[in-house]
């Protein structure tokens, strides 16, 4: 995933977080407006979240986050 998706993930995790309290959850969607107006950009996450991780639609913020900060 590049530098600029990654940022732009823990952004919103780390708002969706701070507004809605550590539980809730999000799909990769989240990352985008919805308008799909950088498609390459995401099936990249879509790829990262389904493909390589084979996560659910939902998950919690807080696992995306840090599985983004770490690296993973």
């Amino acid at each position: 995933m590049r530098r600029t998706l990654r940022t732009k993930a823990i952004a919103v995790c780390n708002e969706k977080i701070a507004k809605k309290g550590e539980t809730v959850g999000l799909s990769f969607y989240a990352f985008f407006a919805n308008k799909n107006d950088d498609p390459e950009l995401l099936m990249e996450a879509a790829e990262w979240w389904i493909k390589t991780h084979e996560l659910d639609h939902f998950e919690k913020a807080v696992k995306i986050r840090d599985m983004i900060d770490s690296g993973v």
